[in-house]
């Protein structure tokens, strides 16, 4: 199906080196397959990966010169024509894996986020960061006309997490929760344990996430743990029984805070590592065998997490806005990257345009 040519604004990473992002005007998508769509983005939430990517310092495939932002919401252009379910105006969200093999046991099994052959917007295909992004169909999910494209906006972080937590994490009602990093992820993956009846939960971060650590204090973290002041294990030893947390949930971007997540948790309980390390760990994995814990990695979600996530959002159970700390049109890009990378806001959203 051909959409009308011409031209856009879009925030483009165009080579491999340190900021090396800038926003350019770029062709417009065109030609549609039988199975894509064509979305007007509305709002983009900047991940932490953007950021890495801003400054090059990603350990993923980069395939320059691309459109960055994958956490995207918008209003349907245009559809192929073998497209069900979706027409011109319907509010949408948008999954992130952008392509798929369609044949692989993952793929065929709905865990296509584990397709070997998967490929993301944002590093591998065009992303969200501009006017206008053409996407699979099978990627979409309607919007409650309850949830602004705002809030929409993080729905792809509210998945990685519920993912973790909620599908990945034997979390019970009554467990104990300590969460390492107050990161977007990491405050996400707390309100989540929150939700789903943890009886008492920490945060520890460092002091230059003071501002991130007060917002998990506002979403009903018990403790706020500054790792350079408190022994994050003296802390948890102090709660309950003395032998630690049921459940340690580690959304660093670091490998070493698993050592300190191996002292936290109790016997027979979980860590579940949603956050990214690709430095050698250099510790010894036998207090995972002593204590006959479990080690358990969650990566990316599917179309059903998605499903539970939008509809949490429209129950009003799960208001993922509070971690949002700065809005910016396309052309304020570089202020969302700077505050998230200082640590001056957890979350920034880029308002392409259109109202919520």
């Amino acid at each position: 199906m051909n959409t009308k040519g011409g031209s856009m604004q879009a925030v483009v990473q165009y080579a491999l080196q340190p900021r090396a992002v800038e926003l350019r005007e770029v062709e417009r998508p065109g030609t549609l397959e039988p199975d894509e769509v064509l979305l007007a983005s509305r709002a983009v939430g900047v991940c932490g990966s953007d950021v890495h990517q801003y400054h090059n310092t990603q350990t993923w495939r980069v395939a320059v010169p691309v459109i960055l932002g994958h956490e995207f919401c918008g209003t349907v252009v245009a559809a192929g024509q073998s497209v069900r379910g979706f027409r011109e105006g319907d509010r949408v969200a948008c999954e992130t894996a952008a392509r798929i093999c369609g044949r692989c046991i993952y793929c065929r099994t709905g865990e296509y986020n584990l397709c070997p052959e998967r490929r993301g917007f944002g590093y591998d295909v065009n992303g969200a960061m501009a006017e206008y992004v053409k996407v699979p169909a099978r990627c979409l999910h309607h919007l409650p006309d309850a949830v602004s494209f705002e809030m929409a906006a993080l729905t792809e972080p509210c998945c990685v997490a519920y993912n973790a937590l909620c599908v990945k994490t034997n979390l019970r009602a009554g467990d104990s929760v300590l969460v390492l990093g107050p990161g977007p992820i990491g405050l996400l993956a707390l309100a989540l344990a929150r939700l789903s009846g943890a009886r008492w939960s920490a945060v520890a971060g460092l002091r230059q996430d003071a501002t991130r650590l007060a917002i998990a204090k506002d979403l009903g973290a018990d403790r706020a743990i500054v790792a350079e002041e408190e022994n994050p294990e003296e802390v948890v030893r102090s709660v309950g029984d003395g032998l630690g947390v049921d459940v340690v949930v580690d959304a660093t971007g670091s490998s070493a805070p698993l050592q300190t997540a191996l002292a936290c948790v109790r016997p027979g309980g979980q860590i579940t590592k949603v956050g990214w390390g690709p430095q050698p760990l250099n510790i010894s994995l036998d207090p995972l065998v002593r204590k006959a814990a479990r080690l358990q990695g969650s990566f990316s979600h599917n179309f059903a997490v998605w499903e539970k996530v939008l509809a949490l959002f429209a129950s009003g159970r799960l208001d993922p806005t509070r971690v949002i700390g700065r809005v910016e049109p396309l052309a304020g890009w570089q202020n969302c990257f700077d505050d998230m990378a200082s640590g001056k806001i957890v979350k920034g959203v880029i308002a392409v345009g259109g109202s919520s």
